[in-house]
């Protein structure tokens, strides 16, 4: 919890034991230094509480393409890592997180929130835990 107190950009958290080739390593401090979170997704996961039905009900109303794009975002992606990930083009990542922003009803202010944290912290949210 301390790491996520610290800020909401240009941070990470990785265990040494996930952290299997020089590939990731690299891939994760190119990630930390363009300005994103990297958190273990094993860990992101034990952060938040338990999932509730409400949750698992407004994720299960997204589309499976908006699901795929929430679970990388969750992993930490920018939209362009995102659309390599999935073979598109970032205007298309774009417009999918604009739908999920609508879907899960995050707040559109931008000064107060950071509604791509809440998605993912909803999308967590919603997970069964990992053992």
């Amino acid at each position: 919890m301390r790491v996520l107190r610290i800020g909401t950009e240009a941070i990470g958290y990785r265990l040494k034991e996930k952290v299997g080739s020089v590939e990731v390593l690299s891939d994760t401090l190119t990630r930390i230094r363009d300005g994103e979170i990297v958190i273990e997704p094993v860990l992101a996961q034990r952060l938040v509480e338990r999932p509730s039905s409400q949750r698992r009900d407004v994720i299960a109303g997204l589309s499976a393409r908006e699901r795929q794009v929430l679970r990388l975002m969750a992993e930490g992606r920018s939209n362009t890592g995102i659309a390599g990930q999935l073979v598109v083009m970032p205007k298309a990542v774009e417009k999918h997180i604009a739908n999920i922003f609508a879907k899960l009803g995050l707040p559109a202010d931008a000064a107060e929130h950071h509604r791509r944290v809440l998605a993912v912290l909803t999308y967590l949210r919603s997970q069964p835990d990992v053992a």
